[in-house]
């Protein structure tokens, strides 16, 4: 079913007498006032949502603005009634009803992410501020109960390559179509698992850049899906991956690494690592498709090339920072993580995690020594144990920790030479002087490390042997 002429034609009156500006997408209508907003659906049945009646529309829009207002509350403002007669509609008028539209606020030219990037602006705080604002949509979303179907998925994904196939190469094509079989099939059982754990959740399943908006100097996202809840009731990584994705497909896999990484450190969902991939395939193929459908060409086929980029990973690696307290171990780590496309394991974050803590708390009240001697083997045990778990699914990896006894460093290789990955180390050093400055004027930061614990631990570090030396990387 698609939408009658006469109703563009009413809705093309109400943009005149509200002085609107009309923007048509293939579902909805939106007319663009000088501080406002508003969204009307389309009357129309597709295999994907169904908006044919009044009460359909009716509910979608009421249901757009509740999952909206979880992220951007500011912005959605409700929803309005839409009446007539046809020849003279209104907004909340006191005619008959025609139909329901989401009230907006409108926000300016150049606030998407991806209008930002575009121009150059785009700053990697307002990255890290998404990470966090996403983390805590995930935190606190609704667990899917039931109906979840561990196959759904891979059956997307598959459409999503038969939509997209056009845009390759038909060896490519028979390629992608082969590993979307085998990565779903090989991914069931943990979807199922995931699932059970509580995170399949009502997450926002639409994350690409244009959905992304800086507002009254605070970061969100909108436009989050209502018309179909299983594309929003999906797996918490299965949604995160967006931005990632979207971001690489535009030339910025750093910025996009930077946000994952992000909310790796404040969800710990490094459990989900292994459907990944599959995700970050997934969104890229139907960005391809839905750019094709829009007619730019070029953006479909660089969505199409970043589908088969990750389907086709470069080799994993490990690497671990080196140093001190303050010796600029996690600005290392940074670097490396965006320059080649890393999953970085925060020894600081994840021994907090060990405790309870998320990474910005402060292990003060609850009275213990997160650097122990015990709490350190704990630690270091398990970023291992995350590390051997990415490099696995493919993914190179940094640790970013102190590593300053031999033991630790001599176990970090031990697993890259078991897993068949290269490995090495970047060392991070500065004067003791130096580094008691930079402790002092720390704020913001996981690590609790004071001139206290610096001075033990000084004491403590076994510098790196020869053999270690060879290993010393150039951090970009």
């Amino acid at each position: 079913m698609r939408a009658d002429e006469s109703d563009g034609e009413w809705v093309r009156r109400l943009a005149r007498s509200l002085g609107a500006e009309l923007v048509e997408t293939h579902i909805s209508w939106v007319l663009l006032t000088g501080t406002e907003a508003y969204k009307l659906k389309k009357p129309l049945r597709l295999p994907f949502l169904d908006y044919s009646t009044p009460g359909q529309r009716q509910q979608a829009c009421e249901e757009e603005v509740r999952l909206n207002a979880r992220l951007a509350p500011s912005l959605y403002l409700g929803v309005s009634r839409v009446t007539g007669p046809r020849e003279s509609p209104a907004i909340d008028g006191p005619g008959e009803l025609l139909d329901h539209a989401v009230r907006m606020r409108r926000f300016p030219r150049g606030a998407l992410f991806s209008e930002q990037l575009a121009a150059g602006v785009l700053r990697e705080e307002s990255v890290d501020r998404l990470a966090r604002r996403i983390a805590g949509l995930h935190r606190t979303a609704a667990a899917c109960t039931e109906g979840f179907d561990p196959d759904e998925p891979g059956r997307r994904a598959f459409a999503a390559r038969e939509g997209a196939a056009s845009l390759l190469a038909a060896p490519d094509a028979e390629f992608l179509g082969g590993w979307l079989r085998d990565s779903a099939r090989d991914s069931l059982a943990l979807r199922a698992q995931r699932f059970h754990g509580g995170h399949v959740r009502e997450g926002h399943g639409d994350l690409h850049l244009d959905n992304l908006v800086t507002l009254d100097g605070e970061v969100t996202a909108f436009d989050c899906i209502e018309f179909d809840p299983a594309l929003r009731f999906i797996d918490v990584i299965d949604d995160a991956c967006f931005p990632l994705m979207d971001f690489a497909a535009r030339g910025r896999a750093d910025l996009g690494w930077r946000f994952f990484n992000g909310w790796l450190d404040e969800t710990g969902e490094h459990g989900g690592l292994p459907l990944l991939r599959h995700g970050l395939v997934y969104r890229a193929l139907v960005r391809a498709q839905v750019e094709s459908l829009r007619g730019r060409a070029a953006a479909a086929q660089s969505y199409a090339a970043t589908a088969l980029s990750f389907a086709r990973p470069a080799a994993a690696r490990l690497a671990i920072t080196h140093g001190l307290p303050g010796s600029g171990k996690t600005v290392a780590s940074q670097r490396m993580l965006q320059a080649g496309g890393a999953i970085r394991l925060r020894t600081d974050v994840e021994r907090k995690r060990l405790f309870g803590l998320r990474p910005l708390d402060r292990s003060a009240d609850l009275g213990v020594d997160l650097y122990s001697a015990e709490a350190t083997r704990r630690t270091y045990a398990h970023v291992l144990e995350l590390a051997g778990q990415a490099l696995a699914c493919g993914w190179p990896v940094v640790i970013d920790g102190a590593f300053l006894r031999h033991a630790e460093r001599d176990r970090a290789r031990a697993l890259a030479s078991r897993l068949g990955v290269e490995f090495g180390i970047a060392h991070c050093a500065a004067p003791l002087a130096e580094l008691r400055r930079r402790l002092m004027a720390r704020q913001g930061d996981a690590s609790e490390a004071d001139v206290q614990v610096l001075e033990q631990l000084s004491l403590q570090a076994e510098p790196l042997s020869t053999d270690e030396q060879g290993l010393v990387l150039d951090v970009p």
